[in-house]
C-alpha cells in the first residue's frame, strides 16, 4: 500500500454531498484540487475503488476523455469534522474507515457548467461523439453491468466535450458477481451513436490491438492491497483476455453495429406510423454516479427515455 509521505494528497474541506449509489462527496484536498471522492466501505462493494481506478486507466490508456484521478488520505481528523459524509445507512450515519480513499478530478472546479443528458439535436455539437463506439466497446469485454456515464463540458469553440466517469460497475459489478447483456452497459441514448465512419471502427480495432497491457498491469500493481480482491482481479484478467481476442472483438463490434440498426429502424418506423418518441432533455449536473436528486446541480428539465 502506498505509504504516507510528505507528498500524500489528503482531504481537507467537505463541500457537499453527491447523488449515487456509492454516496461519494464533493471535497477539496491538500493540493487544493476538488475531487469526487469515493470511500472504501461505500454501500455498494468492495471493488468499487479497484473498478474506478482500473476503469479510468484502461479508457485513458485507449485515448478517450476521463478526469484526473487520486489516491487521496481520508484522516481521523477529517471524518470527526465532518459528520454530514458519514455513510447513510438504515442504522443510522455510520462513520467510514480512514484510509485510501478514490478522487476523480471535478470538472467543474473553474465554474464550468457540467451537462449529464443532452437533447439528441445536441449530440452534433460532442466534439468527441465518435468515441462513444470505443467507449462501448470496452465497457462490453470489462463487464460494465450499467449503463455507461459521460459527462459534457462546454468547450471555448462552442462544441461539447464528453468526458467517461463512473467506472465503479465494471468487470463485475462493486461486488463482482454481475454478468449482464452487452445492451446492459450502452449509453442511455443510443442516437449519440448514430454516426460513426468506417475509418473510425478500423482506427478503433487498432488501438484496441495496440494496447499497453503490461503498462495496466502495472498501475494495478501500485493500487492498496485491500482493493485487490481476488473477483476484481478475475474480473480484469477476463477484460483484458476479452480485448486481446481478435474474433471476439470482431463478433462485439458486429453485434453492437446491429443492435444500433435496429433501433434506428424501429424509430423510423415508428416516425412513418405516426407515433411520438419522447426525447431527453437538458440536465445540469456534476460527475457523480446513479440517479436520483443531488444537493448540487439544477434540472433544466426532466428526464424522458430516450
Amino acid at each position: 500500500m502506498p505509504g504516507l509521505e510528505k507528498n500524500t494528497v489528503a482531504l481537507t474541506s467537505h463541500l457537499s454531498n453527491l447523488r449515487g449509489g456509492s454516496q461519494p462527496i464533493l471535497a477539496r484536498a491538500s493540493d487544493g484540487q476538488q475531487y469526487v471522492v469515493k470511500f472504501a466501505d461505500n454501500p455498494q462493494g468492495p471493488n468499487l475503488l479497484f473498478n474506478e481506478c482500473m476503469g479510468s486507466e484502461l479508457f485513458r490508456a485507449c485515448g478517450l476523455a476521463v478526469p484526473e484521478w487520486k489516491l487521496l488520505w481520508l484522516g481521523d481528523a477529517f471524518l470527526d469534522r465532518n459528520p454530514a459524509c458519514w455513510i447513510q445507512t438504515e442504522q443510522g450515519a455510520v462513520r467510514p474507515q480512514p484510509g485510501w480513499c478514490f478522487g476523480s478530478r471535478y470538472l467543474g472546479s473553474d465554474g464550468a457548467r457540467l451537462l449529464e443528458i443532452l437533447p439528441g439535436s445536441s449530440f452534433q455539437r460532442v466534439t468527441n461523439q465518435e468515441s462513444f463506439w470505443l467507449a462501448w466497446l470496452l465497457d462490453i469485454c470489462a463487464g460494465h453491468a450499467d449503463n455507461r456515464q459521460a459527462i459534457f463540458r462546454p468547450s471555448l469553440q462552442g462544441g461539447l466535450d464528453a468526458f467517461f466517469v463512473d467506472f465503479g460497475h465494471l468487470f463485475g459489478g462493486p461486488k463482482g458477481e454481475l454478468n449482464l447483456s452487452f445492451q446492459a452497459s450502452r449509453y442511455l441514448d443510443a442516437r449519440i451513436y448514430a454516426s460513426v465512419s468506417s475509418l473510425y471502427l478500423l482506427n478503433l480495432r487498432r488501438i484496441v490491438r495496440c494496447l499497453d497491457a503490461e503498462r495496466l498491469g502495472q498501475w494495478m500493481q501500485t493500487l492498496p492491497e485491500q482493493w485487490k480482491t481476488a473477483t476484481a482481479q478475475q474480473g480484469y484478467a477476463q477484460c483484458m483476455d476479452r480485448l486481446s481476442c481478435p474474433a471476439q472483438l470482431e463478433q462485439t463490434l458486429e453485434a453492437m453495429l446491429h443492435s444500433i440498426q435496429q433501433g434506428q429502424r424501429r424509430e423510423q418506423s415508428g416516425r412513418q406510423d405516426g407515433r411520438e418518441f419522447p426525447l431527453s432533455v437538458l440536465r445540469f449536473g456534476v460527475q457523480a454516479a446513479g440517479m436520483g436528486n443531488g444537493r448540487i446541480g439544477e434540472r433544466a428539465g426532466h428526464l424522458a427515455c430516450a
